[in-house]
């Protein structure tokens, strides 16, 4: 049944703000030393973010909520709650939360771009969505229609709460959570989150009483309850997110499932990031959350030994993590294969996620670099550049015989079966202007090098700040302070690790020679001196209305090299400009298999703004002397199937 005849019968909830029950518990706890400025308080006005983000808007989103209808997404809610008969449509048990990831992305573009058509839609599916919820809150809707039938055959099925290994019973409820709190952010109706907060009311119940063993067989429903507990100031949500990371790996109290689940130890006793990477680093994500909120020192020391053994071993120059397409996880100590690699595109958006959190945490750029890392390389990668095309593993070799995306295929795809990869961009996408700035009370900090604006209040003084820059393609930025009164605080500039010769925090990958450039800071045209803390240009003193600060960033073209544990990389470099990852594509070489350097190749850098979409290209002599051109990583496989390579042999 099409969502239009549905609008006929369906009466949308109503708008009334969200309130506090008489008696409900009021939380007192510790919060992030850092406040991330958010997404709907800056204004994005670049070449490079906004054009993606509208795109996103206006193609991803739109192609996702219909693939969700053509594949009976939105049926499956409205079986469930006997409006429609039928079977459980679909193939995976998670099918739920794409509709859900989907509302959130919707939601979030509506805050920042009015779109009442959009919100009407929305509204009639959250609509759909109340009908397939049973009275008790419970949802998760191929259990409600037949709990015997699974519509995976790795998934078994069962009644509520039995399987919750493969169930994605909780998983299914945590991108509700996550999504019904942007929908309450962005519209201040209470129709979504009046049916999230019924559904973890559940939740409180049958995991304090009735199943206090149990844990989620893939993480997120953590996060999902800190953001409800954020909105509702509800502590149960909160402490029941606590509850089951300290429940997990508890083997005094059931049978564990292993690695798989990162389920094989206490969460506080890992030290190595193991099994599949999805799920752990969306646990990671809510580790840090229980450090912050609950000012815990363990789960502190957890996340920061995970975190160094990723940068240092684990992943790979494009920010990607997961080696092994077998589980779709994290391989051994520098197993970071090039034409097998996995590199799901929702462990790189999870990547992002883990390391702000990490950094509102600690105030450490470097956890910023693997941030914009991550974000440049490998997860833009994971849409093409029409927006409704999209790869699920993001490989840095291909050689056109290796079927590496999902569905055996050489290309980007329209959908996958299981469609956790599109629907988790739609929902990333219009977050992105969040990650650029951060303030404490007497500090502003600039992440992220981006053409925006923003207000903050600052030592009680409105503040705005103008961001002008055309990076990542140029590394000069010029930025405008604009305080309502003088005041005094620090303007931290982070200073990429990539422009103090870091490609990364650890001496997993290093760079050959040194920048050409130093990095400049000028204050009102005078250069000043760089005093730095955590990775920051520190500028601290009493900002006027109209002083601006230049800050230049090198832009050498540079050769990367491995960790000679690496051994997939070695006698090999791969090319960088910026935080940009290059590859050499077949549709611009023809014969990518032999392209090969030497230490005198010399690089030269151009923009085109044909070239798709516009990108700065680089291009050299080989060994053989022919021409080659390299282009960014992330536009690769715009133009049809092609052979690619981003590791190079050096001769």
């Amino acid at each position: 049944m099409k969502l239009q005849n549905l609008l006929i019968i369906l009466t949308l909830a109503g708008t009334a703000a969200c309130s506090q029950k008489k008696g409900e518990e009021i939380a007192s706890t510790p919060d992030y030393s850092i406040t991330g400025v958010p997404f709907n308080e800056v204004t994005i006005n670049d070449h490079f973010w906004l054009p993606k983000i509208e795109t996103n808007r206006t193609v991803t989103i739109p192609a996702s909520f219909a693939k969700c209808e053509e594949m009976g997404r939105m049926d499956n809610f409205l079986i469930a709650g006997g409006v429609m008969e039928g079977k459980t449509k679909g193939e995976m048990p998670f099918d739920d939360s794409d509709v859900y990831k989907i509302i959130e992305g919707a939601a979030y573009s509506m805050t920042t771009i009015s779109d009442p058509k959009l919100d009407h839609y929305v509204d009639s599916i959250i609509s759909i969505i109340k009908i397939g919820q049973e009275e008790d809150g419970y949802l998760t809707t191929w259990k409600i229609i037949d709990p015997t039938i699974s519509p995976a055959s790795w998934c078994a099925p069962g009644k509520r709460w039995e399987g919750l290994e493969s169930s994605h019973e909780l998983y299914n409820s945590g991108h509700m959570f996550e999504a019904a709190v942007a929908h309450y952010q962005a519209t201040g109706k209470t129709n979504f989150l009046d049916i999230a907060t019924k559904n973890a009311d559940l939740l409180v119940k049958v995991f304090n009483q009735d199943h206090p063993e149990l844990v989620p067989g893939h993480q997120i429903v953590e996060t999902g309850l800190i953001k409800l507990y954020m909105i509702t100031k509800k502590k149960k949500y909160l402490d029941l997110a606590r509850h089951f990371l300290d429940a997990r790996g508890d083997s005094t109290k059931r049978k564990l499932w292993g690695s798989y689940n990162q389920d094989h130890l206490p969460v506080i006793q890992q030290t190595e990031a193991v099994g599949h990477a999805v799920r752990a680093t969306y646990m990671y994500a809510g580790m840090t959350d229980i450090a912050a909120l609950y000012n815990d020192d363990a789960y502190r020391t957890a996340v920061d030994k995970i975190w160094e053994n990723i940068v240092d071993k684990k992943m790979y120059l494009t920010g990607g993590i997961g080696s092994k397409h077998e589980g779709e996880a994290f391989g051994e100590n520098y197993e970071l294969p090039n034409l097998t690699a996995y590199n799901e595109t929702c462990a790189a958006i999870a990547n992002v996620y883990w390391n702000y959190r990490m950094f509102l945490l600690k105030g450490d750029s470097k956890y910023i670099d693997v941030l914009e890392r991550s974000l440049y390389n490998g997860v833009i990668s994971g849409v093409g550049l029409d927006g409704k095309t999209f790869f699920y593993p993001n490989p840095l070799e291909c050689d056109n015989h290796y079927a590496f995306n999902r569905g055996e295929s050489l290309t980007r795809e329209h959908w996958f079966d299981c469609s956790c990869c599109p629907t988790n961009l739609c929902r990333f996408m219009p977050s992105v202007p969040g990650y650029v700035y951060a303030q404490t009370k007497n500090r502003v900090y600039v992440n992220l090098f981006v053409q925006s604006e923003t207000n903050l209040k600052v030592n009680g003084t409105t503040v705005a700040v103008h961001q002008q820059t055309e990076y990542p393609w140029d590394g000069t930025v010029n930025i405008e302070v604009l305080p309502k009164k003088e005041t005094k605080f620090a303007l931290c500039l982070r200073i990429p690790g990539w422009a103090q010769n870091q490609p990364v925090p650890s001496n997993l990958y290093s760079y050959e020679g040194v920048n050409s450039h130093n990095v400049i800071v000028k204050v009102n045209n005078e250069a000043v001196e760089l005093n730095t803390d955590k990775g920051y240009a520190v500028l601290n003193r009493s900002w006027k209305k109209g002083d601006r600060v230049e800050y230049t960033l090198p832009m050498d073209i540079r050769k990367v090299k491995a960790n000679e544990q690496v051994l997939d990389d070695q006698g090999k470099v791969a090319l960088e400009r910026g935080p940009i990852v290059y590859c050499v594509e077949g549709a611009d070489n023809d014969d990518v298999d032999h392209v090969s350097i030497s230490l005198e190749t010399s690089f030269t850098a151009a923009f085109s703004p044909k070239l798709l979409n516009g990108v700065e290209f680089i291009t050299a002599t080989d060994v053989s002397g022919k021409n080659f051109i390299a282009i960014p990583y992330f536009v690769w496989d715009n133009r049809g199937a092609n052979k690619m390579k981003v590791w190079l042999p050096e001769n």
